[in-house]
C-alpha cells in the first residue's frame, strides 16, 4: 500500500482561489500546508477564472511550505474541468484535496488523471458526509490516499446538527479510528470563530487529544496557535524520553515510569514522539 512520505504538518491554511492578493500571505503564514480553494469559496460563474488564477499559486521558487489545491467534487462538471486544467499547469500542486469523497473511486480517478510523467501528487480526501462515514473503511484502503481532512461545516449541514464539539465528537472519533487503522494522518476542520483565540486553542487541544495530526484554518493569525498546540511540549518530550529509556532498560517488557505502568503501546507512542522531536530540533 503506497503512502505519502511527506509529513502532513500541523497548521493547514486555506485561501480562496480568486483572492490572488492573499496568495503570498498564505504561503508565508508559517503553515506547513497552504491550500488554494476553488470549491466552496468560489461561486459557480467564477470557477473558470479561479481555476486559471490558481496556477500562479504554485509558480513560486522554493516555497516555504507544501502547496495544495482543493478542487471541486468529481461528481460535478467543474471537478472534471479542474482535473483537465491541472494537467496543463506549468507549476503543479504538491497536494490535491478532493472534497465530498464518498468512495475510493474518487481517489482512483484523480490518480489516474494526474499520475503522469513522474508527477505523483499527494492525494487527500475531505470526509464531510454521512455516506462518507458509512464507507470509511473502503475509502481508507485506496492505495493513493495520503490522508484525510474532516469537513465539519458540510457534515453538520447534511445532518442538521450544530458545529459545536459535542455534536461532532462521535464522527471525529470515528474518523480518527478509521485513519489510524489505515495508518494515515487526519487533519481537523477549521475553527470558524475568527476572533476568538481561546475557542481556537480549546478546539485545537481537543483535536490533538483525539489523535488529529493538525488542524485547518482560514486566517493566518490562527497558524501560530495551532502550531503551538500541536507541537510537543518540553514536558511531553522529556516524559517520552524517560519511557523510551525505561523500555530499553527493561528489554521491552512491562515496566513502571514515575509510578505508572507502561508497556508496548506506550513504548511505541513515546518512540514516535521522540523521533518527531529529534527531526524538528
Amino acid at each position: 500500500m503506497t503512502r505519502t512520505n511527506r509529513r502532513p504538518g500541523r497548521a493547514w491554511i486555506i485561501t480562496p482561489g480568486l483572492r490572488t492578493e492573499r496568495f503570498a500571505r498564505a504561503q508565508k503564514s508559517g503553515a506547513a500546508v497552504a491550500v488554494v480553494d476553488i470549491e466552496d469559496s468560489v461561486a459557480g460563474p467564477d470557477k473558470h477564472t479561479a481555476r486559471t488564477a490558481s496556477e500562479t499559486f504554485f509558480a513560486i521558487t522554493d516555497p516555504p511550505c507544501t502547496l495544495g489545491i482543493r478542487i471541486n467534487s468529481l461528481t460535478t462538471l467543474d471537478g472534471i474541468k479542474d482535473l483537465v486544467a491541472l494537467t496543463a499547469y506549468t507549476a503543479r500542486p504538491d497536494l490535491i484535496l478532493i472534497p465530498k469523497v464518498e468512495s475510493p473511486r474518487d481517489i482512483e480517478l484523480v490518480a489516474a488523471a494526474l499520475d503522469t510523467d513522474g508527477y505523483t501528487p499527494d492525494i487527500w480526501a475531505l470526509i464531510e458526509s454521512p455516506r462518507a462515514f458509512d464507507t470509511l473503511p473502503a475509502i481508507m484502503r485506496a492505495p493513493r490516499l495520503g490522508g484525510v481532512v474532516f469537513g465539519s461545516a458540510d457534515y453538520a449541514a447534511s445532518v442538521r446538527c450544530g458545529l459545536g464539539w459535542d455534536a461532532l465528537h462521535y464522527v471525529r472519533s470515528a474518523l480518527i479510528n478509521a485513519a489510524t487503522a489505515a495508518n494515515i494522518p487526519a487533519i481537523d476542520a477549521p475553527t470558524w470563530e475568527l476572533d476568538s483565540p481561546d475557542i481556537l486553542r480549546r478546539d485545537a487541544e481537543r483535536a490533538k487529544e483525539l489523535g488529529f495530526y493538525g488542524k485547518g484554518c482560514v486566517h493566518p493569525r490562527h497558524v501560530e496557535v495551532i502550531d503551538d498546540v500541536f507541537a510537543p511540549t518540553a514536558e511531553e518530550i522529556a516524559q517520552a524520553r524517560a519511557i523510551v529509556a525505561a523500555a530499553d532498560a527493561s528489554g521491552g517488557t512491562v515496566t513502571t515510569v514515575d509510578g505508572q505502568m507502561r508497556g508496548t503501546p506506550f513504548f511505541n507512542a513515546a518512540r514516535a514522539l521522540v523521533a518527531e522531536a529529534d527531526r524538528t530540533s
